[in-house]
């Protein structure tokens, strides 16, 4: 989005906080309230309640956060078979739905398995831990009231069912975090009209100059129209006006080719201009009278592979990406707005241009920040861990319901069904497991054709349109002889495992297709041995980290068949203290030492290099004078974009702290991120919640 769209969708701070908070963010209409907050609730280990007369109401949980959450204010990880919750509210006139209306309510993630009654009633049941689902309640509603109990059903042992980084041990371990039981994400509803745009889809193709809309819409009214604008700042480049003959829409737009690179270039979205197109979409009946309105957002962006190449918007494109977990010390898998956008300023401003973003589907509000700020992303499923028929059922529904999820998003450019052979542990041995790695593929394939799909990320890849190598080797020498060369490749993939695995199996080489190393380094900095925690090599302080990161990284941009990598990690997690971020989000060593290493030796040959943030000069000037600043900050007073050694107090002097001194006080709030104070300087109104 450039200024003069972003003057549209955000006219004041109330309006830009609605975008900002909105959880779904490719679908927005005005009329929704957040049931965020305190719910009353019963921690259920044993299971032995099968129906809300039976439990009592104990204690109150502070929902989206999980009971195994400080945030949550419940902070109890031992294990439970079921959390109950529930919560009463009443409707003001302006969330009551009329005949003519639906009252949707709305579920960001319940893990594992959702049961929810409304008023009484039993209403729907849903599996899968991390894929959302939604119920229309308006036939429950008894007047003004509306209560809402669920009953979170989750076997903290189940090997079977999708987990990503759940630990099934009663603390963390090695790689494996605290479990995350229970409602963690956003509660909502919404009222809709009876004929109302129920999904959307948004699919372009830079080659042909085209954007596509594939909408489903409840309700058809007879005769009804579709009218679709799409606009780039302030010009308008569509605006579409089609009779509504059933439930599905499709479109294709032609815009105005400029043809010439140059001209293209600030039509289309990248990590170094991240250009949006706003988009809104109604609904009106036959003579003329409005039904349904959403606001939206796409992008001109195309992926692809050619040989042994990613490619984006049809040039060759290096990625530099970063691992990250999406942990936060007190909420775990949760976060707020601000610190989903905190988290992906400090990727780009360590200068990295796309993340791979581990064993969990995140936030849709952090995709949007990654397509507003720039920064590609590789969307991945939370494994399961043992293979069963009920890890085929399972894995494939959910996932089917994520990619449905994210599909929209520009920033998504790979997705990974498959992690280091989680939930097939015997693909050596057993055909059917290698079939479900296939299946996987093929049915991600199917659902998405606009995105290149990995097999198995990490090794025994049997498939995949890209081949994703993990290597911990800490030695930059032997990193140059294995992927130095194509040759070097080729007896890699064949006769090389980094981990014990074989890299490639049945029948599948990798040869010729885009080479990534998915997962290297994990340097760890810790300052004794006693101290708790692990890393792939271990580094006695900041400039140690600085010091093997630089040569790491000078090894992988000379390895010329790479087309990319993926470095282990963002921030320390729990035992895993191999971040180039503490848990606190503050950094290890000097970010700009940090970039520099990151960006490469050949940084420094486009205009981007002068940005900290990564965007060029024509994106900086095009997105005018409003745009909020206040979002490519990475902090207040640069809190978080200097390492503790390099602070300097306000009027700092010869008394400046040295890097051996201790670190300054992180800033008040969650996570160490910086609180802004209500009604101050730089303080957004909050939307309201019930």
């Amino acid at each position: 989005m450039d200024g003069g769209s972003l003057n549209r969708l955000h006219k004041n701070t109330e309006d830009q906080e609605f975008i900002v908070e909105y959880p779904r963010p490719q679908l927005r209409r005005a009329a929704w309230r957040s049931l965020d907050g305190p719910w009353q609730a019963m921690l259920d280990d044993m299971a032995a309640c099968a129906d809300p007369p039976e439990v009592t109401w104990d204690r109150t949980i502070v929902v989206p956060y999980p009971p195994e959450a400080r945030a949550s204010g419940v902070n109890d990880r031992s294990y439970r078979r079921r959390v109950w919750y529930k919560r009463q509210i009443q409707l003001d006139p302006s969330m009551t739905p009329s005949r003519e209306e639906r009252l949707m309510l709305h579920f960001g993630a319940v893990n594992y398995r959702a049961r929810v009654w409304v008023n009484g009633r039993f209403a729907v049941e849903h599996r899968g831990g991390h894929s959302p689902f939604s119920i229309d309640v308006s036939r429950h509603l008894d007047g003004s009231l509306l209560e809402v109990v669920v009953q979170a059903e989750d076997d903290p042992q189940d090997m079977h069912k999708a987990r990503g980084k759940m630990d099934w041990e009663p603390e963390p371990h090695k790689i494996w975090y605290p479990r995350t039981s229970g409602i963690w994400r956003t509660v909502w509803i919404e009222k809709v009209p009876r004929a109302h745009l129920s999904q959307l889809r948004w699919t372009a193709d830079v080659a042909s100059w085209q954007i596509r809309l594939d909408a489903d819409i409840a309700h058809v009214p007879e005769g009804g129209i579709a009218n679709v604008t799409l606009r780039l700042g302030d010009k308008l480049l569509v605006a579409d006006r089609c009779l509504l003959t059933g439930p599905r829409l499709s479109r294709i737009f032609q815009l105005p080719d400029p043809g010439i690179d140059d001209a293209r270039a600030l039509w289309m979205w990248s990590p170094e201009s991240p250009q949006l197109i706003d988009a809104e979409i109604e609904i009106r009946s036959g003579d003329g009278n409005l039904i349904d309105s959403v606001q939206s957002y796409t992008a001109l962006r195309t992926v692809s592979v050619e040989g042994d190449r990613f490619v984006l918007n049809s040039r060759p494109y290096f990625l530099r990406m970063v691992l990250d977990q999406g942990y936060w010390p007190d909420s775990l898998m949760v976060a707020s707005s601000d610190q989903l956008r905190h988290d992906v300023l400090l990727i780009k401003r360590l200068g990295f241009n796309g993340v791979r973003k581990h064993q969990k589907s995140e936030d849709p509000r952090w995709l949007y920040w990654c397509d507003v700020l720039g920064l590609c992303v590789w969307g991945e499923m939370p494994s399961a861990y043992g293979f069963s028929s009920a890890t085929v059922h399972g894995v494939m529904e959910e996932w089917k319901e994520l990619v449905e999820r994210d599909i929209s998003h520009p920033c998504i450019v790979a997705w990974v069904p498959t992690n280091e052979s989680w939930g097939v542990p015997e693909l050596m041995n057993d055909r059917r497991q290698v079939d479900f790695v296939r299946a996987l593929y093929h049915m991600t394939r199917a659902l998405d054709g606009t995105r290149p799909v990995v097999g198995n990320d990490g090794w025994e890849m049997p498939c995949g349109d890209l081949v994703c190598v993990h290597d911990y080797e800490q030695d930059p020498k032997v990193l140059v002889e294995r992927y130095g060369s194509r040759d070097a490749v080729a007896y890699t993939l064949q006769h090389v495992q980094p981990d014990r695995r074989r890299l490639v199996i049945d029948g599948f080489t990798g040869v010729g297709k885009p080479l990534f190393l998915s997962e290297f380094g994990g340097i760890a900095v810790m300052k004794n041995s006693e101290e708790p925690g692990w890393g792939y090599s271990v580094a006695k302080d900041g400039k140690e980290l600085l010091a093997r990161y630089q040569l790491l990284m000078s090894a992988i941009h000379a390895c010329r068949p790479l087309s990319g990598f993926c470095y282990t990690q963002l921030t320390d997690t729990f035992l895993e203290k191999n971040g180039l971020l503490g848990e606190d989000r503050v950094p290890k060593a000097p970010v700009d030492a940090l970039a520099a290493a990151t960006r490469g030796p050949d940084a420094h040959l486009h205009d981007w290099y002068l940005d900290p943030l990564g965007h060029a000069k024509r994106w900086l000037a095009r997105r005018g004078p409003d745009f909020p600043i206040e979002w490519t900050r990475v902090g207040e007073i640069a809190e978080v974009i200097a390492y503790p050694g390099e602070r300097q107090p306000v009027g700092a002097g010869s008394n400046s702290p040295g890097p051996d001194d201790p670190p300054a006080t992180p800033p008040a709030g969650a996570g160490g991120f910086e609180r802004r104070s209500r009604g101050g300087a730089g303080a957004r109104p909050r939307r309201r919640v019930a």
